[in-house]
């Protein structure tokens, strides 16, 4: 067994460090993806436990708390202000599982009867049906009742397309922005997305709201901690040769 030359040791201060810090870098990745699991999961609950549950009234907007209120199931009465839709670009999924049809979400302010303005999502309609005109089956006029999940205003991410609302081109649902490119004062800070309608054969479509979310959170977690296995056996080796390598 060959000898640890002398002073090899000083030779490994940098790289040690350099590993030590990716190391503790890819640690803390996969214990965030153990933690995003946890909370994915729980979402996942949420979402399925609410949508399930007996609507009940939406809270006045002043009471709003995204915490606690968002995805329970409300219902209301009133009636829409369909001259007053407003399209935003989304995707919804096809017929052919993984592929989605392009396409957009109606969003329409509804009047209610106990007062108030509510942004409803009324579901998805595709490209060739953008026309408010080319699905006028799918209106609805008059008095009528919504149920439907409790949304946050959805924010704008870097990846998505600022809105021009001067064309009507919108990328994101943001209730605070179309409300006022719409002219609509003040409405509710958040937004409802409407239930699907069984037998439905008009556009647009409700139930949206997907709860088969992506959770591969554990995967991310064991390709990290792999990754800092695969680093801690390449220092293993480099030290061991630095240290018994010929002087």
């Amino acid at each position: 067994m060959s000898a640890i030359r002398s002073g090899a040791w000083r030779s490994l201060i940098a790289p040690g460090l350099a590993s030590l810090l990716a190391l503790s870098i890819l640690l803390g990745l996969g214990v965030w993806q153990i933690e995003r699991k946890a909370w994915k999961e729980d979402l996942i609950a949420r979402i399925v436990r609410e949508s399930k549950a007996e609507p009940t009234a939406p809270p006045p907007g002043a009471a709003w708390d995204p915490q606690r209120d968002e995805f329970h199931h409300v219902r209301m009465s009133g009636h829409f202000l369909n001259d007053k839709e407003t399209l935003v670009h989304g995707l919804a999924p096809g017929e052919t599982p993984g592929r989605a049809l392009q396409g957009y979400y109606v969003i329409t302010p509804f009047i209610r009867d106990d007062g108030g303005t509510v942004l409803v999502n009324r579901g998805f309609v595709p490209t060739e049906l953008k026309a408010q005109g080319d699905r006028t089956s799918g209106l609805i006029e008059g008095e009528t009742a919504v149920t439907g999940i409790l949304r946050a205003s959805e924010p704008r991410t870097m990846f998505v397309p600022a809105p021009d609302p001067v064309r009507g081109e919108w990328f994101n649902r943001d209730v605070a922005g179309i409300a006022a490119a719409r002219g609509l004062g003040d409405v509710a800070p958040y937004l409802v997305e409407a239930d699907a309608v069984a037998g439905q054969t008009s556009w647009p479509r409700g139930g949206q709201l997907r709860v088969d979310l992506p959770n591969n959170h554990l995967q991310y977690a064991f390709t990290w901690f792999g990754i800092a296995a695969c680093l801690v056996g390449v220092f293993g080796v480099f030290a061991w040769r630095r240290l018994h390598e010929p002087a």
